[in-house]
């Protein structure tokens, strides 16, 4: 019969007990992150709203942008993850920034861009039809509702009806004031269509549980010059640092 070889139960309880660490360690790590992911996600989030602002874009570039190509195609959007976050990051010099909205009763400040695509909405909110104009038609937006209730569309949980809408490009502030919140099955798509006599910003998010869509409509009010739009007006858009 063998004898027991203490040197080598003692490697074999010691290599054992490394494991047993590593796969600790591993756990934690991934504990950690997991803990984290949001934060990180939320921060990403915000900070690349910010650096889009429409206030770090001249009403050029503006011009320039909105000729340029976009996705549309809503059948595409995907919920808001931590890789379309981090792609969205790496693209976003190339984003195409068109404009800006403000809704000052609920702290919104965002930049839009043209087209849906899952990077545009990461920033921002997404402009839904190619042709769309500012203070004509039925100019339609899309944003996320995310579980951070600052970010991108997530405040219009809290949007009442009066309550005013501004868009700009950067020569107008444009001001709609809210006039439908309807909470709909994702089929309503002519909610975004051009209405006859009417012209309306129509702001698309969706509901915490994503079943359905929450549709707020404002109709328009008035266009004001830059020169001429008031201090509460630019700072709204954070304007006040390009005056």
């Amino acid at each position: 019969m063998k004898r027991p070889n203490k040197k080598e139960d003692k490697k074999k309880s010691n290599a054992k007990s490394k494991i047993i660490n590593i796969v600790a360690i591993l756990l934690l790590i991934i504990g950690l992150f997991l803990i984290f992911l949001n934060p990180i996600k939320n921060w990403l989030v915000e900070t690349m709203s910010a650096s889009n602002n429409v206030s770090n874009v001249t009403a050029a570039e503006i011009k320039k942008n909105n000729t340029r190509d976009g996705d549309f195609d809503f059948d595409k959007v995907v919920d808001l993850d931590a890789s379309n976050i981090i792609r969205a990051r790496l693209y976003q010099a190339d984003m195409a920034v068109v404009g800006g909205i403000a809704v000052p009763d609920v702290k919104i400040n965002l930049p839009i861009t043209r087209g849906i695509s899952n990077y545009n909405l990461a920033v921002g909110a997404g402009t839904m039809k190619p042709d769309q104009v500012m203070g004509e038609g039925n100019y339609a937006l899309a944003g996320h509702n995310m579980i951070d209730k600052g970010l991108l569309f997530s405040p219009l949980d809290k949007l009442n009806m009066g309550d005013e809408i501004y868009l700009t490009d950067l020569e107008y502030i444009y001001v709609y004031k809210t006039s439908f919140i309807e909470t709909v099955n994702p089929d309503r798509v002519d909610l975004i269509d051009d209405v006859e006599g009417k012209k309306l910003v129509t702001l698309v998010t969706c509901n915490p549980d994503g079943s359905k869509r929450l549709v707020i409509q404002g109709e328009f009010e008035k266009k004001v010059p830059m020169k001429k739009a008031t201090k509460a007006m630019k700072a709204a858009f954070d304007l006040e640092k390009n005056t």
